[in-house]
């Protein structure tokens, strides 16, 4: 591990502390760690690195790429005594990337071990906590906060800030219109099945025909024809499933640079998929019977209307 002087390093005003820091992480949790949040091992890897080592510190990309940092650098950070009220360097070492924490500011910030700040500042003291509502009452509960802490705390509820979000010109809600090509898309993934499957054996006709001249029993015919309906389902869903995971991961890796934090594992809708898969199974059953029926007809009619 190579090692750097003060000279260079960061510095930093005194840092506010949150609810969520490593070692002093309340029980029950009022949010979870992603995986997209860290760069260079997961959450759990980075927080039992911080745990095991006081002095870690996790840093933003941006702090890497400025300094040159690489693990185990040394990174010394000027931050306040609340004993002497004067700044004091205190050295850290450079263990990880910190893309997106709860209560992060916007600009550059650090995640260190909370027990190893409060011994070298003399002060426990908490910035930030997350208040966890159930999902309900958020605007209650935020109201019920604001009036017992008075105007000295600021407190932000998600409802807020979802306001916020959705007034600006670049956010659209999607809801409707993912729904409208979702349902869209079971019905063209039925209707298509259901139809290539009728349209092959509509063609067949004559062949199924001669088949019956020749001998073939309609126990076989019909066979024929729900082993092709069986066979043709089961290659589509497979080929689908496969294509569809190809272009999700293509999908994902374009647009991880979008997302602010990027999604840690795709997220599959089994139940909208289980929906299309019934939907062409019953397409395909249906074209199948319907044509297994036709096949049936003595072959001298058949051949007669052909």
């Amino acid at each position: 591990m190579s090692s750097r002087s003060s000279t260079g390093s960061p510095t930093s005003a005194p840092i506010c502390r949150t609810s969520t820091a490593c070692g002093r992480t309340p029980s029950p949790r009022a949010t979870a760690l992603q995986d997209a949040y860290f760069q260079g091992g997961t959450a759990a890897e980075l927080m039992a690195v911080l745990a095991r080592q006081p002095d870690a510190i996790l840093v933003s990309v941006e702090t890497v790429k400025d300094f040159q940092l690489v693990p185990g650098d040394l990174v010394n950070l000027r931050v306040q005594d609340s004993r002497t009220k004067e700044l004091r360097t205190v050295p850290f070492h450079y263990a990880g990337i910190v893309k997106e924490f709860p209560t992060a500011p916007k600009d550059s910030f650090f995640v260190a071990n909370a027990d190893y700040l409060s011994r070298v500042t003399g002060s426990d003291a908490v910035g930030a906590f997350l208040v966890d509502t159930g999902g309900t009452g958020q605007a209650e509960v935020a109201a019920v906060l604001r009036t017992r802490l008075g105007a000295g705390a600021a407190v932000t509820d998600l409802t807020q800030t979802r306001a916020q979000v959705g007034s600006s010109l670049t956010s659209v809600n999607l809801h409707g219109l993912t729904r409208l090509e979702l349902a869209f898309a079971v019905l063209l993934a039925a209707g298509a099945g259901g139809i290539v499957l009728a349209v092959g054996l509509a063609e067949r006709r004559r062949t199924l025909a001669i088949m019956a001249v020749l001998g073939a029993t309609r126990r076989q015919l019909r066979g024929l024809v729900l082993g092709e309906g069986l066979l043709l389902g089961a290659c589509g869903l497979l080929g689908g499933a496969v294509i569809a995971w190809g272009l999700a991961r293509m999908l994902v890796t374009v647009l991880t640079g979008v997302f602010d934090p990027p999604p840690s594992a795709i997220a599959v809708p089994w139940n909208y998929l289980a929906a299309t898969a019934a939907a062409v199974i019953a397409a395909l059953a249906a074209a199948a019977l319907l044509s297994a029926r036709a096949s049936t007809r003595p072959a001298v009619e058949e051949l007669r209307d052909l």
